[in-house]
């Protein structure tokens, strides 16, 4: 077992030692940034390609590539030398893995790549390997073992190429300006695609059952904060605009401090006891937006108004929880 445990520690740091020694590498360093320049000024796709291990790690970086907004897709040596060389167009960047730089599928493809005017970026171990001569940006990187017991395997070298894809994209994202809110376009269904795309509209109650006028009694607030089941009631203006709100604690709160031989609490009307112009939150307002408010005034409920300031909904702290 625990020579087991020394070859995980040793696979681990051989990889953490490689990601280092390039990372202290300015000239590694500048042929990435190059090469994302040349990514950013190309209109037109990224094309990845590599054999093997490194063609997985191509797929990989083409999926990155085209996550943060940088058109790319995968394409097969093989297959590219059997009909899909049609894939490629003129003016593309091609960004081929190869650890040796000598793989002859990846080799195969040069002379069809030039004939397309694409351009080349290569990414490999062997300054003066074919794949690195022949591009037009090669892409140098180092590695002192591959942590395999027999030195075989590839695993740093495959470390290192990934991360050099996932550098391409950090740099990609800082050159083409891109945001949070240009992410949640291209992961809709994800996590964080659903928080940036979110509004309080998807989220709230609707608030129809929940409005009374100024003038009803504290009889009638009592009903509809009944009706409503939303643990508040709008106060609205002649024109239906908002202007005040009743929570369910603000009853019980007025409630307790009634005496059960005064009735003068009946004759009040919702005008009277309401808390006047309240927090509020826009419909089209992001719903992380919202949570925030209601952490910031430390409140539970939150009316959500349109554009002309009339209450459309109800947004409540327990309905955003699970979104949180």
């Amino acid at each position: 077992m625990n020579q087991t445990i020394q070859h995980i520690r040793d696979t681990l740091s051989a990889e953490i030692e490689s990601l280092e020694l390039n990372l202290r590498n300015e000239n590694f360093l500048s042929s990435v940034y190059e090469a994302a320049r040349l990514m950013k000024q190309s209109s037109n796709r990224v094309i990845t390609t590599g054999l093997g291990k490194s063609g997985i790690i191509a797929r990989k970086v083409a999926a990155t590539l085209t996550s943060v907004g940088v058109p790319s897709f995968y394409l097969h040596p093989a297959d590219a030398l059997h009909g899909d060389m049609g894939n490629i167009r003129k003016g593309e960047v091609v960004l081929a893995f190869s650890n040796s730089g000598e793989t002859r599928e990846v080799l195969e493809l040069l002379p069809h790549i030039k004939l397309f005017m694409a351009k080349l970026i290569g990414v490999t171990q062997k300054a003066e390997s074919t794949l690195a001569r022949h591009s037009d940006i090669p892409i140098i990187f180092s590695i002192r073992r591959e942590g395999c017991p027999l030195n075989l395997a590839p695993m740093a070298s495959t470390t290192v190429s990934l991360a050099i894809g996932d550098a391409l994209a950090s740099a990609l994202i800082a050159e083409n300006k891109f945001e949070p809110k240009d992410f949640s376009r291209f992961h809709p269904s994800g996590a964080l695609g659903r928080k940036l795309l979110t509004r309080a509209r998807d989220l709230m109650q609707s608030a129809d059952n929940a409005l009374i006028r100024k003038t009803d009694s504290f009889k009638e607030t009592l009903a509809a904060m009944a009706r409503s089941n939303l643990g508040c009631v709008l106060v609205v203006g002649s024109q239906g605009h908002l202007r005040g709100i009743l929570t369910d604690g603000d009853l019980k709160r007025i409630l307790e401090g009634v005496d059960e031989s005064n009735a003068a609490i009946w004759k009040k009307t919702a005008a009277e006891i309401m808390t006047a112009n309240p927090v509020t939150v826009a419909e089209d307002a992001l719903a992380e937006e919202a949570i925030a408010l209601m952490h910031e005034k430390r409140t539970y409920t939150l009316p959500v108004i349109d554009k002309s300031k009339k209450p459309v909904g109800v947004l409540r702290m327990h309905e955003l929880i699970g979104f949180a």
